[in-house]
């Protein structure tokens, strides 16, 4: 998708209605969604091929040479009869005033299904990992999600979730499933207790997959496998600035970490130094890899210092 941001100023109430009347003074375009994702993965010096869909409009043109300027492959983008999905922010003095989408999310039907199945077969043939970024548009139908995972598995690559209510069941045998808490436990319909993980056999066998990462806010996070173990995973912000985007950069850092040989555990912490990082930052923002070996560095350096 693709998000818009206007900034300006406030200066009247507008004679039309009791509305605020904003002078606009910055327009400024960003890859928004599984495309923010593959922004992430870009600033980590891997290669990311998105496979979606966009519109024959000029939303599409922007989100395939935006792709095109971070050396993404947009080889995959499907061009269907829906709209691009567009998202607008109007903000005064760092304050939103109103967002206004323009979006189709019915489920992808006819042709569309087709295309995006050999688009997804070309982009996993080539990969090293699959990211299934799901946003209820439409898109990550059944159809789709089980072929996905299919190609994947067929080649024993890992399979990174990140899901949303719709389809939340449909992804048996992803390698990691990346709900927040909320999430997980509105799908269960029951509240998930860490400290009582007995209840956890039945949520995998419900779910299929092999790790849970629950995200837990200013608590951190924690890796929940198949086979019993439990890591809790403290956070690293130092400072928390805007939560916006940290869940595309746990993603985009988990797929390439397991991607290039990394343990599911060690993963998992990468992801959450760089989460630390980007919460620090206004708005959807990408994370470098040095930004995390600094991150890293003060961590331990305020550890050292903690217990001198």
């Amino acid at each position: 998708m693709l998000d818009v941001y206007l900034r300006g100023d406030v200066d009247r109430i507008s004679p039309e209605a009791p509305v605020p009347v904003v002078r606009v003074r910055e327009r400024k375009l960003a890859l928004g969604g599984a495309a923010n994702v593959a922004q992430n993965v870009a600033a980590l010096g891997a290669t990311a091929e998105l496979v979606a869909i966009i519109g024959k409009d000029v939303p599409g043109t922007l989100l395939r040479d935006m792709l095109g300027g971070i050396g993404a492959e947009e080889r995959a983008l499907v061009e269907g009869a829906r709209p691009t999905t567009t998202k607008t922010r109007v903000l005064a003095r760092a304050q939103q005033v109103v967002r206004f989408d323009e979006e189709e999310d019915a489920d992808v039907s006819g042709e569309e299904i087709d295309s995006l199945m050999a688009a997804v077969s070309r982009a996993v043939d080539d990969a090293d990992a699959l990211v299934l970024e799901d946003y209820n548009k439409g898109v990550l139908i059944p159809a789709v999600i089980e072929h996905a995972v299919s190609r994947a598995r067929g080649r024993g690559i890992p399979i990174v979730v990140d899901p949303k209510f719709r389809n939340f069941f449909a992804y048996r045998g992803a390698t990691v499933f990346k709900p927040n808490r909320r999430e997980l436990e509105t799908a269960l319909g029951a509240a998930v207790s860490l400290d009582h993980p007995e209840a956890l056999p039945e949520t995998f066998r419900r779910l299929g997959v092999e790790h849970l990462l629950l995200t837990l806010g200013e608590r951190g996070m924690a890796l929940l496998s198949a086979d019993g173990s439990t890591h809790r995973i403290p956070t690293t912000a130092r400072e928390v600035y805007d939560v916006v985007g940290a869940g595309d950069t746990v993603t985009a850092y988990l797929a390439t970490m397991l991607a290039a040989g990394a343990t599911m555990r060690e993963a998992a912490v990468i992801a959450n130094f760089a989460a630390g990082v980007e919460v620090g930052k206004l708005g959807a923002a990408t994370v470098s890899v040095d930004e995390v070996l600094e991150a890293y560095d003060a961590y331990r350096a305020h550890i050292a210092t903690a217990t001198a």
